[in-house]
């Protein structure tokens, strides 16, 4: 028969084991929170995450998409900074302006930013101006 010291012991030490599994589980991860140097992180309006090189800071596209937010959302204090668009219109924004197309792919883009816009807004995806701007 076990003593009773030994059975509070073992007790402890599985308490002890379970309370660390949990731990390690539970915590938060912090890591994304932060941009990389030379990048900044903004969301789209669908809440998807991304993380923009400070360079296309000076992209007209980018530009817009700024100051529809700032007129959409009003300019966070605290927070994240939120694009008007949903996360495919992003996603395709940035691969615009990371090959450098023409000014006039840049110009349809723009136009379809006004129009993504309001689709965001009235909860539609803007899959279709994507495929209309190319």
């Amino acid at each position: 028969m076990i003593s009773l010291k030994k059975v509070i012991a073992i007790a402890r030490k599985w308490k002890k084991m379970a309370g660390i599994g949990r731990r390690t589980i539970s915590l938060p991860i912090i890591s994304h929170r932060l941009a990389d140097r030379g990048h900044f992180v903004v969301y789209s309006a669908d809440k998807k995450r991304f993380v923009v090189p400070l360079a296309y800071l000076s992209n007209k596209i980018f530009k817009e998409l700024f100051r529809m937010s700032e007129e959409e959302f009003g300019i966070p204090s605290d927070g994240p900074l939120t694009l008007p668009c949903d996360a495919a219109f992003m996603e395709y924004v940035v691969s615009v302006v990371q090959r450098s197309n023409s000014i006039e792919l840049e110009k349809a883009l723009l136009a379809s930013c006004h129009l993504a816009t309001a689709s965001v807004s009235e909860g539609f995806n803007c899959h279709h101006l994507i495929m209309e701007s190319t």
